[in-house]
């Protein structure tokens, strides 16, 4: 273990399993670099025509968190002597369905304020338009921009103007995340589509950044032996159970560290993933029965 982690170990069996199921940021490669691209456009000066980024990968590849550790980073602050929040990143999550009225309800609860008590559309949009300017907004965010797909096509040209308008109207750079169909999405509007640089988080390969990304999991995690995830069987293992996915991948760890610590081992190795009696992730768990019967030849 990292000598900054190693107190931690000594901590009682709750607290240690408290710690590993504790949210957390681990610097990544791909995630590092999306924060890097959103920093510079974020730094961009003001254009008629601003460049735009479409984050996008499969569900649970970290497309949320990254965009969450940016707001960190850039975070609100107010004033006291003008009485005034600037905020130079508003991130917003799709609504459920691409409406005109729930895109600014949304864009307002994102800024926190109150929309019209008449919910009318055009008075939303100019309250989001002067909100928008006073707190110094330099960069929009949409999370989960596939939801559009789930409006009828007049619904989804209305809200790809929406945006158009907003980018144009603020100049300011636009940030679109979502799965594979986002990018689907927003290629059905030729011109908004043009202004997107697409970036696109891909799932883990047996490679060496998988092998990296186990060996630093090994070193922070507080369980009392060595644990040699860089092998090739866990790596291996990993990747059956998780198919690459990020999510699932931390998930699939942190249920192993906590039945090694329940059970005394105190150590990851290739059996902590097949024992009967670890209870895990819903997808981990089908592809370890399809691979247990693969291996009976019963499929």
């Amino acid at each position: 273990m990292l000598p900054a982690y190693r107190g931690y170990a000594a901590l009682a069996d709750a607290e240690r399993i408290a710690w590993i199921r504790a949210d957390r940021w681990l610097d990544l490669d791909q995630a590092r670099m999306a924060l890097a691209r959103l920093d510079d456009l974020l730094a961009y000066p003001p254009r008629d025509r601003m460049p735009c980024l479409l984050l996008y990968g499969d569900t649970g590849m970290g497309k949320t968190k990254i965009i969450r550790k940016f707001l960190r980073d850039h975070p609100a602050r107010f004033d006291t002597g003008t009485g005034v929040t600037s905020m130079p990143v508003v991130a917003m999550q799709m609504p459920a369905e691409p409406v005109e009225r729930d895109v600014y309800s949304e864009l307002l609860a994102a800024l926190g304020a109150p929309g019209p008590i008449d919910g009318a559309a055009h008075r939303q949009k100019e309250i989001c338009r002067g909100l928008l300017r006073i707190m110094g907004a330099r960069m929009l965010i949409i999370d989960e921009i596939h939801a559009m797909l789930a409006g009828s096509f007049r619904q989804q040209r209305i809200f790809l103007n929406v945006i158009r308008f907003l980018a144009n109207d603020l100049r300011v750079p636009l940030v679109c995340a979502g799965t594979d169909l986002a990018r689907q999405a927003l290629l059905t509007d030729p011109q908004l589509a043009e202004r997107f640089e697409a970036l696109q988080l891909r799932r883990w390969g047996n490679d060496q950044h998988l092998t990296q990304l186990l060996a630093s999991l090994a070193t922070i995690l507080p369980l009392r032996r060595p644990s040699a995830l860089e092998t090739t069987a866990i790596r291996k293992r990993v990747l059956e159970l998780t198919g690459g996915v990020t999510v699932r991948i931390f998930r699939l760890m942190e249920t192993v560290a906590v039945e090694a610590i329940r059970s005394g081992t105190e150590c990851i190795n290739p059996d902590s993933f097949d024992t009967d009696e670890l209870v895990l992730p819903l997808v981990a768990m089908t592809r370890a029965v399809e691979t247990r019967l693969q291996r009976r030849g019963v499929a």
